[in-house]
């Protein structure tokens, strides 16, 4: 089974850590990039934790140019580097990845919880995989994808379901999904009642929650899925929002981060209690299969 421990936290850690020292020192990043040797992008790429410092002399410089001089500090940050250029299991697939899903996929291999709103199909944790193959199929003609990308991301897709459900610490999932969600067929009457069957599976793990929003609710609906990612204490949550064609992009302001959770309390307040969703899956099944 997978591990999911990568580097995309320590690298964002040693991003934040870098953006807050280069602040103490009043110098903006265009400065600092000059006066180490290193070009303007890549230093903002490092400072938000989207890309790697592969150099430790670059390191060292920023260190030096920001004026930190305990040992015990510079040998903390030279650790985190260590770790930040690391490469995740999911490294093999990453040409085969849209926008963002790399980052994602770094973040939801290194959180404690995830709080999840899916309003349009399955959760991707939660799909079987004839399920999540009917899905990439019925996009292939259109995003004109090969035969290859769609293996290679049913493949990643099951194996992210393994590391993160169902690995000797399993991350805490709660899933609110919108009936329509369900309602929508992808592929045939077996590939969806085989799918509310695993739902319905899932459910019965102390670490997973799935709540249904019926469609007779009125109760708001964001447009887009969405996932709040939480961390050890020390770090801050994330939430991850889903764009079109797969894309995925990382928010981690504090009014957006408020903004979502507040949307995901109402969603859970709304929906049907997590005992009810076995039996409303069960209602499911019988109205397909007739």
């Amino acid at each position: 089974m997978a591990a999911r421990r990568g580097p995309t936290i320590p690298r964002r850690q040693l991003g934040g850590e870098l953006r807050r020292l280069r602040e103490n020192s009043g110098l903006i990043v265009l400065e600092a990039a000059q006066r180490v040797g290193i070009s303007e992008t890549k230093l903002s790429k490092v400072e938000r934790g989207l890309a790697g410092l592969p150099k430790i002399s670059d390191l060292e410089a920023l260190l030096e140019l920001y004026g930190v001089t305990n040992e015990e500090d510079v040998e903390f940050l030279l650790d985190t580097h260590r770790q930040s250029l690391g490469r995740g299991w999911w490294t093999p697939y990453r040409s085969f990845m849209p926008s963002g899903m790399a980052t994602y996929i770094g973040l939801e291999s290194e959180a404690r919880g995830i709080r999840a709103w899916q309003p349009n199909v399955v959760l991707g944790l939660l799909q079987t995989e004839r399920y999540a193959r009917a899905l990439f199929e019925a996009a292939k003609p259109v995003d004109e994808h090969t035969t290859e990308f769609v293996e290679r991301n049913v493949r990643l897709r099951m194996e992210r379901k393994d590391a993160i459900l169902r690995e000797t610490n399993p991350i805490e999932l709660w899933c609110v999904l919108d009936e329509a969600a369900l309602q929508r067929r992808q592929g045939s009457v077996e590939v969806m009642v085989e799918q509310y069957e695993e739902v319905a599976r899932l459910t019965q793990f102390d670490n997973v929650t799935v709540q249904i929003l019926p469609l007779a609710s009125t109760a708001n609906r964001p447009t887009n899925s969405f996932s709040m990612l939480d961390f050890e204490p020390s770090l801050p949550p994330a939430v991850v929002v889903d764009g079109p064609s797969g894309t995925v992009s990382v928010v981690e302001r504090d009014h957006e981060i408020w903004t979502h959770a507040r949307r995901i309390d109402n969603l859970r307040a709304a929906a049907l209690a997590p005992d009810e969703t076995p039996r409303f899956l069960e209602d499911l099944t019988r109205k397909i299969a007739s």
